[in-house]
């Protein structure tokens, strides 16, 4: 820790305060000094005749009397004994502050190397009065930002509104922007949302697609649970139906590296914007209209205004000069999402999951045993996974396993598993509910999830 410069006012604090009847130990507890710094003030005070609680003095007053009494601090050429021998080393402190060499490792090499017997004090008082340029360049770290390409990046956040009051429930929600720019053209997409789920993050990237007309190169999202389930810097865990997204529109999902908001700057730094321009001092009806007025300020608003980092321009003109042609082009089918979940089937026969809804009781299967299982969408069916073969559709007969050799013929109302899959016959315990009939619209059969782990 460097040591502290003391100046006249700072001397006319600690007066102040002991005349008026602290201690010496108050005093250093109040100013953050060390006791002896405060004993070596006081002494001459002391000496002096002054007790505390003596007739009131004047700031002015003290000032004369430190002046006096300690007539280096009111002059700094009494400090500077051992300035000329640091100016001998002058060229040599400004090529090593040039190279970013820290003020310790400079006067330690100056000491060691080059016989200096000024203290590094003296050496931080010499460089800041006279190499000021240089002791601030040392320390300030330029940031050249390569250009985008169009169309190869594109980076996403959420960012925190406010509260918004549901007219029609009278609830009170935390809502959240679903942030989503193009690197090259500053385009800015928004999408206000009151649940940051799963689902919720899809639709907004689906959105985000359409309301560009193409697909960017790379992703860059934060590290949220939808998108990312382990974050690191050379091998991060895409969250599953984040990487199936991905791989549906064909991009590249590069998380940012986790508590680096750098990695992802363009979309940090329009969030205030976003805030003030978009939401603070306007009412909604709804979320359906929430999300429509925010499509309509990114094309009216926040697309004409002039940006600084295009020099002026308009993102939306910028977009469309440059980089709409560059993005690629949607898929002809939509995405539909997956959700996937972990879940354990236990001895009782019960998928321990949410996903029990659709699945009340399974008549046999894979005791101590995890599963991932996939619902991707309401009567469209269920995924199992993962398989080394692919994941295998829910709804298939039991003859077509038992003719591909996945598993032996069994009775009905028992299941076996061979290979890692198994499968389940219709019984009073396995029918689905509701509207997940179309699950086993193929046959009286089920596929049994994939074990993933556990024993057995």
């Amino acid at each position: 820790m460097a040591r502290r410069t003391f100046d006249v006012i700072d001397v006319c604090e600690i007066f102040t305060h002991w005349h008026a009847g602290r201690s010496k130990n108050e005093v250093a507890g109040s100013l953050g000094l060390a006791r002896n710094t405060v004993r070596k003030y006081v002494a001459a005070a002391e000496a002096a005749g002054m007790v505390p609680g003596g007739p009131p003095v004047s700031q002015e007053r003290w000032a004369e009397l430190v002046r006096e009494w300690f007539p280096e601090l009111a002059d700094t050429r009494l400090r500077q004994v051992t300035w000329p021998a640091i100016e001998v080393h002058r060229d040599y402190i400004v090529a090593q502050l040039a190279a970013g060499v820290t003020m310790a490792t400079i006067y330690q090499r100056l000491r060691d190397e080059r016989g200096l017997a000024a203290s590094v004090a003296s050496l931080r008082r010499y460089v800041a009065a006279n190499l000021p340029e240089e002791a601030r360049r040392s320390q300030v770290t330029v940031l050249r930002l390569v250009p985008a390409e169009p169309g190869q990046e594109a980076q996403i956040d959420y960012g925190q509104l406010g509260r918004w009051t549901d007219p029609r429930s009278g609830r009170r929600h935390t809502v959240q922007a679903f942030a989503m720019v193009l690197c090259c053209s500053r385009m800015l997409f928004v999408r206000p949302v009151i649940a940051m789920d799963q689902r919720a993050w899809t639709e907004c990237h689906v959105a985000a697609m359409e309301f560009f007309g193409g697909v960017p190169a790379r992703l860059v999202p934060d590290n949220l649970k939808t998108g990312v389930d382990r974050p690191g810097l050379y091998d991060p865990k895409i969250n599953r139906s984040y990487a199936e997204l991905a791989a549906h529109y064909g991009c590249l999902a590069d998380p940012a590296r986790s508590r680096k908001p750098r990695d992802k700057a363009q979309v940090e730094r329009p969030m205030p914007y976003i805030r003030d321009s978009f939401w603070r001092g306007r009412e909604f009806t709804s979320v359906a209209q929430m999300q429509a007025d925010a499509e309509r300020w990114c094309t009216e608003v926040a697309g004409q205004r002039a940006c600084r980092p295009l020099d002026g321009a308009a993102p939306a003109a910028v977009f469309a000069a440059a980089e709409k042609d560059h993005l690629r082009p949607l898929p002809p089918s939509p995405f539909v999402l997956a959700e996937w979940s972990r879940c354990k089937v236990g001895p009782d026969i019960h998928l321990l999951t949410e996903l029990a809804k659709m699945f009340p009781q399974l008549t046999h299967c894979f005791t101590d045993r995890c599963a991932m299982v996939a619902v991707r969408d309401r009567g469209r069916g269920c995924d199992t996974g993962p398989g080394r073969a692919g994941r295998a559709r829910c709804g298939l007969a039991a003859g077509d396993w038992q003719r591909a050799g996945a598993v032996p013929a069994h009775r009905p109302g028992r299941s076996r598993s061979s290979g890692g899959v198994g499968v389940v016959r219709e019984s009073a315990g396995c029918r689905p509910v509701g509207g997940h009939a179309a699950v086993l619209r193929h046959g009286p059969a089920a596929v049994v999830p994939v074990p993933v782990g556990g024993r057995g």
